[in-house]
């Protein structure tokens, strides 16, 4: 007689997820775990980068997070437009080409002595371009490769290596950071994008040549606003986002100088508050699916602003020597970032979700990139304002302004009538 053996429950997970049966969506989720490690390690290595070793001012460092997000008010609008025109993995593939070459440009401008805070302005600039083009069509990719019915789980295993990935990466950059030097440390994010290239050139998801359109591009633009217009949910998630974008962008500004310059915090203290940090954003993945089933998820929405809010609010509180020691400050530092990325994920994931959740497949693309237009291309405005105020008066004003307008968004989107009802 056969002797049967008890299958392990992890098994038993793996066989029954029908997302993770996906031999596609497993390749997607690689890649974008990949993306996500190296840009934990960019986050640390760049503005240190420009810090440390290039010295750069607070206005420079307003004018670098001015730069990432630029390409959003200039290149969103088109982009949707191209993007519902046109197969969206060629055009995700092309992008993380690009974003690989930029970033190894980096080591290679140093090794050359002609490094500079104008590089890195490039630099950003290119990235946030190839944000604004590339992840506006994976996220469309994503929608269609596995239908807004799964999108909630999608995020939520997103967000699950996301937090693994930020509990390890900022470590792995500390020690290449010391050892390399931070310009050389970014190249592990560029050699992760061509990995992801590797991986995603032969997904067979649903990606079908959209049919010609004889329409003009700027009717297909306005129409973008026009959908999004005639949607009270999407007009709120706009007005939100765009004002949680610049004060996020403020408060990134000056972050890195606020921590070094005055807290003392060397880059392996960094390394450790991001660590803490990917506490938060595995708090919020377990937190997202029975909050937005209590609550509605855009009371989840409010509640990631209400965390962030507390650490904007407390950062430039922090004194440089906290009961005596300068070692409690840097602590302090790095437990409200577990607050902050908390609070980041709790508002990001359910407004993605949210708006995908109510737009049709013939207006993602626009939607998508109207979307971004509309929230990010302000994020300039929160960086150089941020930036200003930590050069002409210091650099915890700058921060307190970040602080006191998290306060106003918070009371505006409890106020919005949207927010309010269940979704």
């Amino acid at each position: 007689m056969a002797i049967r053996t008890k299958e392990h429950p992890i098994f038993t997970f793996l066989r029954n997820d029908e997302l993770l049966r996906n031999g596609d969506f497993r390749r997607y989720w690689a890649s974008a775990i990949l993306n996500g490690f190296g840009s934990y390690v960019s986050a640390l290595a760049l503005p240190l980068c420009a810090v440390l070793m290039l010295k750069a001012t607070p206005a420079q460092m307003g004018m670098m997070g001015a730069a990432a997000a630029l390409p959003f008010a200039l290149l969103a609008l088109p982009a949707g437009v191209f993007l519902d025109r046109n197969r969206k993995l060629p055009i995700l593939l092309a992008s993380k080409a690009i974003q690989a070459l930029a970033l190894a440009s980096i080591p290679l401008a140093w090794w050359l002595g002609i490094l500079s805070v104008q590089w890195l302005y490039v630099v950003s600039f290119v990235s946030g371009a190839c944000g604004v083009v590339g992840g506006g069509a994976e996220q469309v990719f994503l929608t269609n490769m596995i239908g807004r019915d799964k999108l909630t789980d999608a995020q939520s295993k997103f967000t699950a290596t996301d937090s693994a990935s930020r509990l390890l990466a900022p470590g792995i950059a500390g020690v290449l950071i010391q050892w390399l030097t931070a310009p050389y440390a970014v190249i592990l994010n560029a050699l992760g994008f061509v990995v992801s290239i590797a991986l995603l050139r032969n997904v067979n998801a649903n990606d079908p040549k959209p049919p010609p359109s004889d329409k003009h591009p700027l009717r297909d633009v306005l129409d973008g606003f026009r959908f999004i217009w005639s949607q009270p949910l999407l007009r709120t998630l706009a007005w939100a986002s765009g004002l949680w974008h610049m004060l996020f962008y403020g408060f990134a500004a000056l972050h890195v100088i606020f921590a070094t310059r005055e807290l003392g915090m060397s880059p392996g203290m960094l390394g450790v508050a991001q660590m803490i940090g990917a506490v938060g954003v595995l708090l919020s993945s377990l937190l997202l699916k029975p909050l937005t089933t209590r609550f509605g998820a855009t009371s989840v929405m409010l509640i990631g602003v209400g965390l962030c809010s507390f650490a904007y609010i407390a950062n430039p509180l922090i004194p440089a020597n906290l009961f005596g020691y300068p070692l409690a400050s840097a602590m302090a530092c790095a437990a409200l970032s577990l607050f902050l990325d908390c609070g980041v994920m709790l508002f990001l994931m359910p407004y993605t979700t949210l708006r995908q959740k109510v737009t049709p497949d013939a207006y993602l693309g626009r939607m998508v990139s109207t979307m971004r237009f509309l929230t990010v291309a302000i994020a300039p405005v929160g960086a150089l304002t941020a930036g200003y105020l930590g050069e002409h008066f210091n650099v915890r004003t700058g921060l307190a302004s970040v602080a006191a307008g998290s306060v106003v968004l918070m009371l505006l989107l409890a106020l919005s009538p949207s927010v309010r009802q269940k979704s």
